[in-house]
């Protein structure tokens, strides 16, 4: 009897849901360039424009039978959920398959006072229903992962480490009220936290206080980015890139830490490029290795 060969799997369609910044093309970019051919699924009032040599639909945050409708016409077999939301839809926004209304508004009812880690837990469930995987970035493009360690020409002081080690501390219990991901630390003391105005916002509000004489000019400080400790690491996971650097170098910052093999630098050769010209360091920080010094430094 002759053997029959397996044939391998055949292997679905990738799909971005890009919500607000430019994390959803860069991820876009990256899965082409390891051979996916990304179909964009822009969330309308979030997502950036999205550049005509991307296939894409823009849908209404609420449209869950267009998503579901576009996951058959495409045949996409795995999502991956990119960038920021700045709003919940309301209840009259949905649109749903009937079989799953109930269970929809039951969920946005009860989440309507929760955090954002809740709502990414609910909306991949949704996606799943689909018949989707719903992926990690990191997984399709882990070249975009943050690692361990100095990125830059310069390294944190002595002192800055001491800031950093605050910042870990506040950004830790931030993400576990499920609030934030970031926090600025300047001179040993925690002057803002991250909510839903996202870091670009905070980092002006900081560089307001200074102007104003409400912060300390002399001491530089540092930005402290982590993923939430309970959060889904399929979403929403913290990111910096160029921008980032430019606002924290308004801000009168010395630098940025960022959780490493669970945050993004996008843009990475301009990126550090940018920290270094501006004398600024860029630094992946383990929380496996955080402890009375994570330096390793007497």
């Amino acid at each position: 009897m002759e053997a029959r060969v397996q044939q391998p799997a055949t292997k679905g369609r990738l799909a971005i849901i890009a919500g607000r910044g430019s994390l959803p093309l860069h991820v876009a970019a990256a899965a082409r360039a390891v051979g996916d051919d990304p179909f964009v699924i822009a969330l309308q009032g979030e997502a950036n424009a999205v550049p005509d040599d991307f296939e894409h639909a823009f849908v209404s945050l609420g449209d869950i039978s267009g998503v579901h409708r576009l996951v058959r016409e495409h045949g996409i077999d795995r999502v991956i959920m990119s960038g920021g939301v700045q709003r919940r839809p309301d209840r009259t926004e949905v649109r749903a398959p009937l079989r799953m209304i109930p269970a929809i508004l039951r969920r946005l009812w009860i989440l309507s006072g929760g955090g954002d880690d809740k709502l990414l837990r609910t909306v991949i469930s949704i996606i799943e229903a689909a018949g989707c995987r719903v992926v990690g970035a990191q997984e399709i493009v882990p070249d975009l992962v943050a690692s361990t360690g100095p990125q830059t020409r310069h390294e944190p002081s002595k002192a800055q480490w001491q800031d950093i080690r605050i910042g870990y501390e506040g950004a830790d219990m931030l993400g576990r009220l499920d609030v934030g991901q970031g926090v600025v630390v300047i001179g040993g003391r925690i002057v803002a936290l991250e909510g839903p105005e996202g870091t670009d916002s905070m980092l002006a509000r900081v560089a307001e206080l200074r102007e104003s004489g409400r912060i300390s000019r002399r001491h530089k400080g540092v930005l402290v980015k982590l993923c939430k400790p309970q959060q889904d690491e399929r979403a929403d996971l913290p990111s910096m890139g160029p921008a980032t650097i430019d606002n924290a170098q308004a801000a009168g910052l010395a630098g940025v830490a960022i959780e490493a093999g669970r945050a993004f630098i996008l843009d990475q050769e301009e990126t550090i490029a940018r920290a270094n010209a501006h004398d600024m360091f860029v630094v992946g920080i383990d929380r496996d290795v955080m402890g009375e010094d994570m330096t390793g430094r007497p």
